[in-house]
């Protein structure tokens, strides 16, 4: 080796070693530091010997994601662009098309759509498969790369070809990017007495927005909720801190969520109650676009028998990941821990089973149990009635929401009225 590809390869591996913690390079030549040798050797071989001129950073970044790669499917390195691009998420306001994507089995799948964002209004769902971003192939592709693709200047164009179960082939979905601002927090009241409230995500914001949402619904019902619906259908997740202040809202006390990391590094959250919302019954609707921290939410009120879980099985991310700040601006996110529930259950792959399964779209009759009613009778007399809280109920179109409220109805009825007190 020439005396100059010898002080190459001596500053390569020099490099590598600044990265590593002081304990690592006192070991001596441990295993790390032979392998470490052996890259060094083969960036000194591309940055001496490649066809082409490749930037440092280019190299050393593409070997970081392709050693992220070797680990799971949420692990990730992110470019200082990237790790700007998801403070922007949590923050609650960025560019692109609204929706939320993972990796699954080597593909893209769409984990949900955000409501009314260009994407939902185009029609793709949860479950679906993106397998083009503008043409090409998503199969080489990282949930960040990916993400890169389908974030733009609001107003320009980007092609979605998805792949569907019902669909006889790929579809292209052609979608213009705009300015995607998230209230995590919707609120209603469509029969009095009896709220809803929607969590889309989890940000820095969601667990007071959920306060004051309560806050305004208890008013509205004249000072004491008869009952609640808590949805967190095509919830991706978030913030774990918020998912665990929105559970300790009604959970006055015991586990909320456990963490176990590498080793023994076992982590406990527990309920407070101080702030717990008064008791009054409660639905959590959950579904397969239900992830992460919404999992984390609904796992806790279903373990302390807080509310009924209601819907589809959720999405079955069980790990948590932490973002680390890097020195020149990029960020890091390494998934830490697996979570389990208050009575130790992993919704890793599994996810959370409702407690009562309602699918998306209400079962249409069948022709053997119609029954002709008066309805059905030509020329029958139309009622004059005063519409009632059944009424209101049946002008409801989400029949898993309908679904929700009718049964909270039904609970006051075997109870009499809600109950007051703490959460259980």
């Amino acid at each position: 080796m020439k005396v100059r590809e010898r002080l190459v390869w001596a500053i390569n591996l020099a490099f590598l070693l600044c990265l590593l913690p002081s304990a690592s390079r006192a070991g001596g030549k441990s295993e790390l530091y032979k392998k470490l040798d052996v890259f060094a050797q083969v960036l000194h071989a591309v940055r001496t010997s490649y066809v082409d001129d490749v930037s440092v950073e280019k190299l050393v970044y593409g070997a970081i994601r392709g050693m992220l790669r070797t680990l799971d499917p949420h692990s990730a390195f992110m470019t200082p662009r990237q790790f700007k691009a998801l403070q922007e998420d949590t923050e609650g306001h960025f560019g692109g098309v609204g929706i939320v994507i993972e990796m699954k089995q080597g593909r893209l799948l769409v984990v949900s759509p955000i409501e009314d964002s260009p994407a939902a209004r185009a029609g793709i769902k949860a479950g679906d498969w993106i397998v083009k971003i503008d043409g090409k192939p998503t199969e080489e592709m990282d949930t960040e790369q990916a993400s890169r693709m389908i974030r733009g200047v609001p107003g320009t164009k980007v092609v979605l070809t998805i792949e569907r179960e019902e669909l006889e082939k790929p579809k292209d979905f052609i979608l213009i990017r705009q300015r995607i601002r998230l209230n995590p927090v919707e609120a209603s009241m469509p029969v009095p007495g009896y709220a809803v409230v929607r969590i889309k995500t989890f940000q820095e914001r969601t667990d007071r927005l959920l306060k004051d949402a309560l806050d305004r619904l208890r008013k509205q019902a004249g000072g004491k909720l008869k009952g609640l619906v808590l949805d967190l259908r095509n919830n991706p997740g978030g913030l774990l801190d918020q998912a665990i202040r929105v559970a300790d809202r009604f959970l006055e006390k015991g586990v909320i969520v456990e963490t176990r990391g590498r080793g023994k590094r076992i982590n406990r959250s527990y309920a407070h109650r101080q702030g717990t919302e008064p008791f009054y019954p409660m639905v959590c609707l959950v579904n397969g676009g239900s992830a992460s921290a919404a999992e984390i939410v609904a796992g806790a009120l279903q373990d302390h028998g807080r509310a009924v879980i209601m819907g589809t099985r959720s999405f079955g991310k069980g790990s948590v990941q932490k973002i680390f700040d890097l020195r020149d601006g990029s960020g890091l996110k390494l998934t830490i821990a697996r979570y389990y529930t208050p009575n130790e259950r992993s919704i890793q792959e599994e996810g959370i089973v409702p407690d009562v399964m309602v699918p998306a779209k209400e079962p249409s009759d069948q022709a053997e149990f119609r029954i002709t009613r008066e309805v059905d009778l030509r020329g029958h007399l139309k009622p004059k009635a005063i519409r009632t809280t059944s009424h209101l109920l049946d002008d409801i179109k989400d029949y898993q929401l309908r679904t929700a409220l009718k049964t909270l109805k039904v609970w006051e009825k075997f109870t009499g009225s809600a109950r007051g007190g703490g959460g259980r």
